[in-house]
C-alpha cells in the first residue's frame, strides 16, 4: 500500500513538478510511488527504449521501490471510460492517502486530460457494483503540483520546502539526458537553470533556499500550527 501517489503526463513530470518534494516524503518514512500515464514518446531526442532508461535510472535516484505505466497514448491522452477504469483499478491497488497530479490549467492538453482523468478515476476507485479488480477505496485529498507550459503568475495553497533535497532532486532530471540535456534552451539560460530560478524563488517566498509549490481544490485541514516554515 502506499501513503502518496504521484500520477505524471509522461517520465519527468513527477520529477519535475515535485521531484523534492517526493524525496522529502521517503525520507521521513513514506511509502511513495509515481503512475506515468504514458511513456513519453515521440520526442526530438528520445526513443521508447531510451526514455524507459532514463525513467528508471530517475527512480533510483529518487529512491521510488514503486513506478509504473498505465500505457496510455502520448500526446492523445484522453479521459475515457477506458482509462478511467485502469486507473481507478491502480488506485483500489495500491490504495493511497494522497494523489498528486497536474495543476488544471495548462497549454499542454496531455496535463489537462490526465488531471481531469485523475479527478474522474478518484471517484469511480469508491465505486461498489463494478467489475473493477479490488475493493472500494477512496483517496482523501488530490493535490496539484505545477508542472505547466504556461507563464502563470501562481497563486499556490502551499510552498513545500526542499531546500535539503535539491541536488538529489536535480540528479534525478539529469536523468532525462534526451529531454534536458540535448538541445533544450529557454532562451538564454537552460531549461535547468530556469528550473533552479523558479524553486528559488518559492524558496525565497517561505524563508528557505528552495520550494516546490502546490495548489488544491479542496480546503486543506490542520491539526497543529507547528510544523509551518
Amino acid at each position: 500500500m502506499l501513503d502518496v501517489l504521484v500520477i505524471a503526463p509522461h517520465p519527468d513530470d513527477a520529477e519535475l513538478g515535485m521531484g523534492g518534494t517526493i524525496l522529502k516524503f521517503i525520507s521521513q518514512g513514506m511509502q511513495v510511488g509515481v503512475l506515468d500515464l504514458t511513456n513519453g514518446e515521440p520526442t526530438p531526442h528520445g526513443t521508447p527504449e531510451v526514455r524507459a532508461k532514463e525513467t528508471a535510472a530517475a527512480s533510483e535516484a529518487l529512491g521510488l521501490s514503486w513506478r509504473q505505466n498505465l500505457g496510455l497514448q502520448n500526446r492523445s491522452l484522453e479521459s475515457t471510460l477506458i482509462a478511467r477504469k485502469k486507473l481507478a483499478s491502480v488506485i483500489r491497488e495500491v490504495r493511497p492517502r494522497w494523489l498528486f497530479a497536474p495543476y488544471w490549467i495548462d497549454a499542454h492538453p496531455d496535463h489537462v486530460a490526465a488531471t481531469e482523468l485523475v479527478e474522474a478515476a478518484r471517484f469511480w476507485a469508491k465505486l461498489t457494483k463494478t467489475n473493477m479488480p479490488g475493493e472500494p477505496f477512496y483517496p482523501e485529498r488530490i493535490y496539484h503540483y505545477y508542472c505547466v507550459h504556461l507563464k502563470l503568475v501562481l497563486q499556490p495553497n502551499f510552498v513545500v520546502d526542499i531546500s535539503d533535497f535539491w541536488e538529489q532532486k536535480l540528479a534525478a532530471l539529469r536523468s532525462y539526458q534526451s529531454q534536458f540535456i540535448e538541445g533544450r534552451s529557454t532562451g538564454p539560460i537552460t531549461f535547468l537553470e530556469q528550473l533552479h530560478h523558479h524553486a528559488a524563488y518559492w524558496g525565497q517566498a517561505i524563508g528557505k533556499v528552495y520550494g516546490e509549490p502546490f495548489a488544491c481544490r479542496e480546503p486543506i485541514g490542520v491539526s497543529s500550527l507547528r510544523d509551518f516554515v
